[in-house]
């Protein structure tokens, strides 16, 4: 009894740290919120930030500044009419055009000087070619919008188009990531937990948690990009928040299963926290460094918008492993068993929780052959379809959804002049062979025109002689096919490919020749990333299930898994949604996020599995984990699939590619892979799962059938 009253003042205390985490949090919200609604203003949406760093189309534009050191990025402003435009018309465009350089110019947009009217061969359009300086980034989208207010003619359709044009159209799919986007990913969150958890407190709890950690991770994003530390564009931010969001809720989820649990067991809420934690904490730090580390493998891409991805994408995850295992702990043991109203666990009361899935874990004891062997075919046979995926690009026109002002503007531009007059390719050549290179690449199938540079007026008109700069010429080579297609792309290949055979110092760049050689490293960034990813990812769940033959188990598993994912997308984006094609980028992001998300369920599983190995053997153990975990793993995959389906609400192609990868993967992954390939071959090896450490080492367990019983 004295002891008893010894220990009251402490035990009345207990409440103290959890409060203190809590206003310690809530009271950062304010300045992390200030911090954080500042990133987009940090965003570098530019071409640089989504251009190869080392590469041929590289080289060129350091070399093009010897040649014209204002660079900029063309905007086609466009007038077509329904036939020969009349002098009163002709006379109101040119009006126009000079209304345009006047807008670009008190912008601080215009970049050089702005061609005079170019009338089609036709006469039914005219273009002007108006300069854009390159540092605007997220500016162009305003000034784009200025312009194409600012051009209209009576009797004419106008489109501002070009690389500038159809830039800001594509920058513009960005601008729903503060509002659209976080709208979407929380309120699928919200009513999903609803669902759940049938209570109106635990789902604003676990929202609350992930909003806290998104709030914190955009700070801190916003501190190192602010100090060139990292890099950040529209793409990084949206897959970021989105990870954060989903990442934070599922270890979320796993906390307040294991808190329900223990509440279960224990009269106390304060020794159900302790008890939770200590059994939480290990697979949800485990799981955060599994992506962490996944996504900063992405730091040896060549590619800098990839590069600039891993490092935001690991400071997202951080802060959710973080939030989960601070703030949600101290937020629940302060409520106790508030929290669930208006079911409430009880002491003693094992609850009715978890009876479906003790039924799945009971079949997959009962028949582990037959269920590995049919769940491992139907993965093989989507997975089969893998090599038919088409990663071979897409263009800036082909990423944007919907509407597209500068993609209609391109079109109607190749109904009435080369297509690709206003980004022509950039060769740069040794000045004796400058000829014989020309003669090469006007050879080349299409191709227009190849022209010389001259430097004080732009390109040169045909027969006038090329600027020399340190001994080289620059030559400009218009293609009769829109620069951002992938008839571009293939005249490019072509034309490096002929000038090689008459000079090999000749260097083709531009914009078409940076599309090509971005893809060309994507390409290169899966050969190396790929197996990066699943070395280190085997390495962390060794060293977290301390085994060689469980590790090796998931990653195959996994790896499976992320081939049916791509074999069934490969089938749906070609026949059933229409998509013009993929790109190796969206691959990669794709196939890092599905093994490192998709390894998660199978650590919340393996780690329950091998603590229930110790005291029930691996057989009986797996499947009491399966049991117990089923429905957190499951809730969490619903969400985690939910809040990548998000990203579709954007209107930019490679983001709707990228949220069906990923959701359908996590889908897959969570009830397939987990629910029923990774339990019934841990059932099947037994004890051998945990070789070599010494829960391998344990009597073999005799063979038969066993009747599984609550965990």
């Amino acid at each position: 009894m004295i002891a008893d009253r010894g220990n009251l003042p402490m035990s009345r205390l207990r409440w103290l740290l959890p409060a203190l985490v809590l206003l310690l949090w809530l009271g950062a919200a304010g300045p992390l919120g200030s911090l954080s609604g500042q990133l987009t203003g940090v965003q570098e949406n530019d071409t640089a930030a989504f251009l190869p760093d080392s590469a041929e189309s590289t080289r060129v534009a350091e070399l093009q500044q010897q040649f014209s050191p204002t660079q900029a990025i063309p905007a086609l402003l466009l007038w077509e009419g329904d036939g020969p435009l009349d002098p009163a018309t002709l006379q109101q465009v040119g009006a126009r055009a000079q209304e345009a350089a006047a807008v670009a110019e008190e912008a601080g947009a215009l970049a050089g000087q702005v061609s005079p009217p170019i009338p089609s061969a036709d006469g039914e359009a005219v273009q002007v070619v108006l300069p854009l300086s390159p540092e605007l980034g997220d500016e162009i989208v305003d000034v784009v919008e200025d312009l194409r207010a600012t051009i209209p003619v009576e009797g004419t359709d106008t489109y501002v188009t070009g690389p500038g044009g159809i830039f800001a159209d594509f920058a513009n799919g960005f601008a729903g990531i503060d509002g659209l986007l976080l709208l979407a990913a929380f309120g699928v969150v919200l009513l999903i937990l609803l669902v759940v958890y049938r209570s109106p407190i635990l789902p604003f709890l676990v929202i609350g948690t992930a909003g806290l950690a998104l709030t914190a991770a955009n700070a801190v994003a916003y501190l190192l990009a602010d100090a060139d530390v990292i890099t950040v564009n529209g793409q990084s931010q949206g897959i970021a928040a989105i990870l954060v969001v989903g990442a934070a809720t599922d270890y979320g989820l796993l906390l307040v299963a294991r808190f329900r649990e223990e509440l279960h067991q224990e009269r106390s809420r304060y020794a159900a926290m302790r008890t939770a934690l200590r059994r939480s904490w290990e697979p949800i730090t485990a799981s955060g460094a599994t992506v962490v580390l996944g996504v900063l493998c992405l730091l040896l891409s060549d590619l800098a918008s990839n590069r600039g991805l891993g490092p935001v994408a690991a400071v997202s995850v951080t802060f959710s492993v973080v939030a989960a295992l601070t703030f949600l702990p101290a937020a629940l043991v302060l409520l106790g068993r508030a929290a669930f109203w208006p079911f409430r666990p009880r002491y003693g009361d094992q609850g009715r929780e978890g009876r479906l899935w003790r039924w799945v874990a009971g079949v997959v004891g009962r028949r582990p052959r037959r269920v590995l062997a049919i769940s491992t075919l139907a993965l093989v046979a989507a997975a089969v379809f893998a090599p038919t995926y088409d990663a071979e690009g897409i263009t800036f026109s082909d990423a944007i959804r919907g509407e597209s002002n500068g993609v209609a503007g391109q079109e109607a531009l190749a109904r009435h002049f080369d297509a690709g007059v206003a980004s022509p390719a950039i060769v740069i050549t040794p000045e004796d062979a400058w000829p014989a290179v020309a003669e090469a690449a006007a050879a080349v199938d299409g191709v227009a025109e190849v022209t010389p540079f001259t430097g004080a007026q732009g390109p040169a008109q045909p027969g006038a002689g090329p600027v020399v700069v340190d001994g080289l010429v620059r030559l400009d080579v218009t293609l009769d096919v829109a620069p951002d297609s992938t008839e571009a792309i293939t005249v490019v290949q072509e034309l490096r490919t002929a000038l090689d055979a008459a000079d090999p110092e000749a260097l083709v760049g531009g914009d078409t020749a940076s599309n090509l050689d971005a893809r060309e490293t994507a390409a290169r960034d899966l050969r190396v990333i790929v197996p990066t990813v699943l070395a280190v990812i085997t390495v962390v769940l060794a060293l977290l299930l301390r085994a060689l033959v469980a590790p090796l188990l998931l990653i195959s598993t996994v790896v499976l898994s992320v081939g049916a994912t791509v074999g069934v997308a490969a089938l749906l984006f070609e026949n059933v949604f229409g998509f013009p094609g993929s790109d190796p980028g969206i691959l990669l992001i794709g196939f890092v996020f599905l093994v490192a998300l998709g390894i998660d369920y199978n650590i919340f599983l393996m780690t329950r599995a091998r603590e229930e190995s110790v005291r029930h053997g691996t057989r009986d153990g797996v499947l009491r984990a399966l049991a117990v975990t089923g429905g957190v793993i499951t809730s969490a995959g619903l969400v985690l699939a939910a809040t990548f389906g998000a990203l579709s609400v954007l209107p930019l192609l490679f983001l709707v590619q990228l949220a069906f990868l990923v959701g359908f993967g996590v889908l897959l992954d969570t009830f397939v892979v987990r629910s029923l390939v990774v339990p019934s071959a841990v059932h099947l090896l037994g004890d051998r799962t945990w070789w070599p450490s010494r829960l391998s080492r344990r009597r073999p367990e005799p063979e038969r059938e066993r009747e599984l019983t609550p965990a």
